[in-house]
C-alpha cells in the first residue's frame, strides 16, 4: 500500500513537530540500528548481534534459552515487565533472538503444516525475520498463558496494558490489525519490537507501521537537507 501524497506530507510535518516539541534533533542517522527495517523486502544483518539474557520469566522453563536480546532491548524489556507487574499484570517472554538456521527450521515446518501461502503471512522467511536482529520479543500474559501465541492476547488485560504502555519503554506493537497489506504479516499483538523511547512514542502517537515511519523520517531528512542547501545558496 502506498501512502497518498497529502497524507504522507501531513504525517511528515507531524513527525517534525513531534521531534521539535520534544527537543530532539531530527535523526540524521541511526548509529545503534534501532530503526533497522526488516520485512519481506529488507533482510536482517547476517552478523549475529551482541546478546544478553533478560531477567524476565519465560513462558516455559524450556524457553529460557530462547529469549536472548540485544542489551538495550533486554533492559527495556525488564523495565516493561516490572511496570506491568506493579500494575497487576504478569507477562512472560516466549521468543527473542533467532538465528537464520532456527528461523529456517520454523519456516519450513510451518509451510509443511499449512502451505506456503498461509505460512508467508504468519512466519518470516529465513533472513527476513525481526527476531534475527535481537530487537524483537514475542510475549504472553497470565490470562492467555496456555493458549500459545494467539490473537486473544491482544484482547486480554495484559495485552491491552502492553498496547497502551509499550512505547513508554521503547517498544512498538509491530504487526497491528489493519496493517497486513503494509507489513506483509497477520495481526500479532504479542510481537514487540524495540526502537527506543522517542521513536516508539512518535510511532504510537502517529499510529502507523514502522515502514511508514522510516519513510517519513527519510522524507523529513531530505527536506531538511534541501532547506539547508537552499539557504546556503542564498546570497
Amino acid at each position: 500500500m502506498i501512502l497518498p501524497f497529502r497524507a504522507f506530507a501531513a504525517l511528515a510535518t507531524t513527525v517534525s513537530v513531534l521531534f521539535g516539541s520534544w527537543g530532539y534533533a531530527l535523526p540524521q542517522d541511526d548509529p545503534l540500528g534501532l530503526l533497522l527495517l526488516v520485512n519481506k523486502e529488507h533482510r536482517a544483518p547476517d552478523v549475529q548481534p551482541v546478546l544478553v539474557l533478560p531477567d524476565v520469566t519465560p513462558t516455559k522453563p524450556a524457553y529460557a534459552e530462547n529469549i536472548y536480546m540485544r542489551p538495550e532491548a533486554a533492559a527495556a524489556l525488564e523495565a516493561l515487565f516490572q511496570a506491568a507487574q506493579e500494575a497487576g499484570y504478569t507477562l512472560y517472554a516466549t521468543s527473542g533472538y533467532r538465528s537464520y538456521a532456527t528461523q529456517k527450521a520454523i519456516y519450513e515446518r510451518r509451510t509443511g503444516e499449512i502451505g506456503t501461502a498461509r505460512a508467508s503471512m504468519l512466519v518470516a522467511e529465513p533472513g527476513h525475520s525481526e527476531h534475527q536482529t535481537g530487537l524483537a520479543m514475542d510475549i504472553d500474559g497470565e490470562s492467555t498463558l496456555y493458549d500459545g501465541l494467539e490473537e486473544s492476547f491482544g484482547a486480554s488485560p495484559e495485552g491491552i496494558w502492553v498496547a497502551e504502555n509499550a512505547h513508554r519503554f521503547g517498544f512498538i506493537i509491530r504487526y497491528k490489525r489493519g496493517w497486513e497489506e503494509i507489513t506483509g504479516y497477520a495481526y500479532e499483538p504479542w510481537h514487540l519490537r524495540y526502537v527506543g523511547v522517542e521513536h516508539a512514542t512518535a510511532i504510537a502517537q502517529l499510529n502507523i507501521p514502522l515502514e511508514w515511519y522510516v519513510d517519513l523520517l527519510q522524507e523529513a531528512r531530505a527536506q531538511e537537507l534541501s532547506s539547508g542547501t537552499q539557504a546556503a545558496d542564498t546570497p
